[in-house]
């Protein structure tokens, strides 16, 4: 059968006080290392359930800030690619430009012509292959990919970001388009502008600022055409009749089969009218990124911040207050110290009787 020790009504009281102030010491001690004052459930169920609540929405918002920055990193990547594009385009009309000065009525106009017409097709192929290296994680806005980012992890709400086929959009046609202008016996490599011609037996003169295309010549005389507004007449001078004066004195160069062609120009006015618009149709989209770049980035910084005010409220329901609990756990030392002390005192009425033997 177990004995019971018997304690004074004094010792009892201080061992009362005693384990309660080791307690509140454990209670303190958590706090200070956790440097929270609600721990569990336990410590305070409404403060613990709402501090998770804040907590685990801010977590599914940091999540979405993975995807957004994702998204802003194939934004920049898309946008990377229509600088170099461009950059590109600027030199396919320097080539076109160049082509463009050439002077037909040298040997090398032929060789010349086709060395540009290379380095036209060069160029291209390295803009078909850099969109096709402008992707990022397998996203290619240049070539029609779908960026997509979810902004609400409730509401599974969608920002979308729709690429485009720039390649299709520059509508550059190639250098294999680039052609002379046919010649021939009967047909006219030459515009004589501003000039005078004698139409002998048929009467009068065409004024300068006709147009008049040489078409034929033979021992016989010239054919030409001679027009004015939207008037076209052909004439034939013969007999010595209707020789040709032009302005300067400058005899005009009349085609025949063993004259070589006059230009690509008409192909080159137009390759160049085409880069114009390019150019145009890049500056446009590269703006289009740029505006979608910072709908995304307005809304990442919206999350951050609301991840920080989630974060904050979540903190004010259960962290401690460090300096107040560090007082707490000096005062409770103290207390523990002076109740030892007491129990001590109380204890020292039955020790008395050990004087008695």
């Amino acid at each position: 059968m177990a004995q019971t020790i018997t304690l004074t009504a004094s010792m009892r009281s201080n061992l009362s006080s005693l384990k309660s102030i080791q307690s509140q010491m454990d209670t303190t001690q958590e706090r200070l290392s956790t440097g929270k004052k609600v721990n569990s459930a336990i410590d305070n169920a409404s403060s613990y359930y709402q501090a998770r609540a804040l907590t685990n929405r801010a977590s599914d918002l940091d999540a979405l800030l993975d995807s957004m920055g994702q998204g802003i990193q194939t934004i920049e990547a898309a946008n990377e690619g229509i600088e170099a594009v461009t950059s590109y385009v600027e030199q396919l009309k320097s080539v076109a430009e160049s082509a463009y000065a050439l002077d037909p009525s040298t040997d090398s106009y032929e060789e010349q012509m086709k060395s540009y017409i290379e380095q036209f097709k060069t160029i291209q192929d390295e803009i078909t292959n850099l969109v096709n290296d402008a992707s990022y994680q397998g996203i290619n806005l240049l070539k029609g990919g779908k960026l997509t980012v979810t902004f609400n992890e409730t509401r599974s709400n969608k920002f979308v970001v729709q690429g485009e086929n720039i390649i299709d959009g520059m509508n550059i046609s190639g250098s294999d388009t680039w052609v002379p202008v046919d010649t021939g016996a009967t047909k006219t490599v030459n515009k004589v502008t501003d000039a005078e011609i004698d139409l002998g037996g048929t009467g009068g003169k065409i004024a300068a600022g006709a147009q008049i295309y040489v078409l034929d010549t033979d021992g016989a005389g010239t054919t030409v055409e001679v027009i004015k507004g939207n008037d076209s007449k052909w004439y034939e001078v013969t007999g010595g009749h209707g020789q040709q004066t032009p302005h300067a004195g400058t005899e005009p160069v009349i085609a025949t089969e063993d004259v070589a062609v006059e230009s690509y120009a008409d192909s080159l006015d137009n390759a160049i009218t085409e880069i114009a618009a390019a150019t145009d149709y890049l500056r446009s989209y590269a703006t289009e990124l740029g505006n979608n770049y910072s709908i995304i980035e307005t809304r990442q910084n919206f999350t951050e911040a609301l991840i920080d005010v989630l974060e904050t409220g979540s903190d004010n329901l259960v962290l401690a207050d460090m300096n107040e609990e560090s007082a707490n756990y000096l005062a409770l030392q103290t207390r523990q110290q002076l109740a030892i002390n007491s129990l001590s005192l109380a204890s020292q009425s039955a020790q008395s009787i050990l004087s008695l033997f």
